[in-house]
């Protein structure tokens, strides 16, 4: 059948995402691709107790349709969260969203007209590549060192682009390169959104999960003009099947989040709302944060050592004090996708670096993720990707 698509559809059969995702489930393979939780941690018995009292106290109104804006129940968990990255807001301030990528979403649709500048760092996440080039948004990249997006660089890119309408960030150990926003460059960038007229839209991911360092308020804590526009998840603290993230913003932009939500899915997932408000009234998330913590430190730091261990001593890598990647970069790989391929025949995955770039691709670039694998399978895996890199730099 010869299916005419929209322009939203990427023209290539290449789904990177989809690659890393079937890699992960494949149980042959050792997977650094998939941005993973732990599985182990998950609190399954705590979460099951939770649906149970949702159930008995209000089965009817978690299974009946709800709110676009999310539950207020929910919406106070949200509320609480919000201080321990110094942002003060009140309950309408607040939307629930299927996920944070829904915001990604909803971000660009509410903003975006095609041809639209978009401003990322270079490199950024995939998906949200993704989304902005569906929306056909003009996108520009700015360079970052190991504290985040360079504020020389985005001044310049800002003077060459002056409509830029968004600028996309994730500043606590970013995906893909982990790396960690400066206090210095978050008031910065509040600063220039202003100047500018820029909307910044914060994503906030992994930021609770922090092992090393000193935690640093939000790019929208310095936002006094309403250009800030921040979102976050509960996947990376508690689960990601259950598809529950929040977008914080001036009430006027959240009526125009819920009035494009409906167009969506009308609203998230009632009974996940209830069931992960019981969870937060029962159980202690702070020591549930800190087990996630210390074990992704555990990881984190021996894939490090494997990576002096095994790796050629001219790869260069980040050194992310929370989240769930370490980017790497190997002189002398020209095609990062030829190294992938041949990983993948000895049983070990990574992402390639192309996907993360909107313009110019640093070769020899790749994301690896410590999360998920145990210390056994960290080992061996990368062993293998190191034996791959020897064999891959020696042919040239």
């Amino acid at each position: 059948m010869n299916y005419h698509y929209s322009t939203k559809v990427p023209m290539s059969d290449a789904d990177p995402v989809g690659d890393l995702l079937k890699a992960a489930a494949n149980p042959d393979i050792i997977s650094f691709a998939g941005g993973l939780p732990a599985p182990e941690l998950f609190p399954v018995a705590q979460v099951q107790e939770a649906a149970n009292q949702v159930f008995q106290e209000k089965g009817m109104t978690a299974l009946q349709y709800g709110s676009s804006q999310g539950t207020p129940e929910l919406r106070k968990v949200v509320l609480e969260r919000l201080s321990t990255d110094d942002i003060q807001a009140d309950l309408e301030q607040v939307m629930i969203s299927t996920g944070s990528q829904q915001v990604i979403d909803l971000t660009s649709k509410i903003f975006l007209n095609e041809g639209d500048t978009v401003i990322v760092e270079k490199p950024t996440y995939l998906c949200a590549l993704d989304v902005f080039k569906s929306y056909g948004a003009n996108l520009v990249s700015v360079e970052m060192d190991e504290n985040g997006m360079k504020m020389d660089q985005l001044e310049k890119a800002l003077q060459e682009h002056p409509d830029a309408k968004l600028l996309y960030t994730i500043p606590n150990f970013q995906n893909p390169t982990g790396r960690t926003m400066s206090l210095d460059r978050r008031k910065k960038l509040a600063q220039l959104a202003a100047e500018h007229d820029l909307i910044v839209l914060e994503d906030n991911p992994y930021g609770a999960v922090r092992f090393e360092g000193t935690p640093l308020p939000a790019i929208k804590s310095f936002d006094t003009t309403g250009h800030v526009v921040y979102t976050s998840t509960f996947s990376k603290i508690l689960a990601p099947g259950l598809r529950l993230g929040w977008v914080v913003a001036p009430v006027e932009l959240i009526e125009k989040y819920m009035v494009m939500k409906q167009s969506a899915d009308l609203h998230t997932d009632a009974l996940s709302q209830y069931i992960v408000a019981k969870f937060f009234e029962n159980n202690d998330i702070e020591a549930h944060i800190a087990n996630i913590t210390a074990l992704y430190k555990e990881r984190k730091d021996l894939m490090m050592e494997a990576i002096q261990k095994y790796f050629p001593k001219t790869v260069t890598y980040s050194q992310p004090e929370g989240g769930m990647f370490i980017w790497i970069e190997v002189p002398g790989i020209t095609d990062t996708q030829k190294l992938s391929d041949r990983c993948i025949k000895n049983d070990v995955a990574f992402v390639p670096g192309e996907p993360f770039y909107c313009d110019e691709i640093v070769p020899g670039t790749f994301r690896l993720n410590y999360s998920s694998m145990s210390p056994e399978q960290i080992d061996l895996g990368m062993k293998r990707l190191g034996e791959a890199i020897d064999e891959t730099l020696a042919q040239g």
